[in-house]
């Protein structure tokens, strides 16, 4: 009866390259996200033009009534997220002027 020999191959180079590389991504992460939600982390200003934000607000407004609906504004997250603070005059709809004043602030 002859014993055969099963041979484990030698990953352990490959591993350690993986762990490594799976290590550096997870601390870039970690500090990426860590940066964005800082307390006292200073928001950028916004830095879209007039002309972005009519852009912006024209692909928004699916029916073309000059305004947003609430459903519009959940093409925009961080909108949808504050309809009732940027719907300054609460007709439930969010105006150009009251998008362009959210965005500026």
């Amino acid at each position: 009866m002859r014993v055969q020999k099963h041979s484990i191959p030698n990953f352990f180079n490959f591993d350690k390259r993986s762990v490594l590389l799976l290590a550096l991504l997870t601390l870039g992460t970690a500090a990426a996200v860590r940066a964005q939600t800082a307390p006292g982390a200073a928001i950028p200003p916004n830095r879209a033009t007039p002309q972005d934000l009519e852009a912006a607000f024209k692909r928004a407004d699916l029916n073309q009534d000059g305004k947003l609906s609430r459903q519009e504004a959940e093409r925009f997250p961080a909108v949808a997220q504050r309809f009732e603070q940027i719907d300054s005059n609460h007709d439930s709809f969010i105006s150009f002027d009251e998008f362009s004043r959210a965005a500026n602030s």
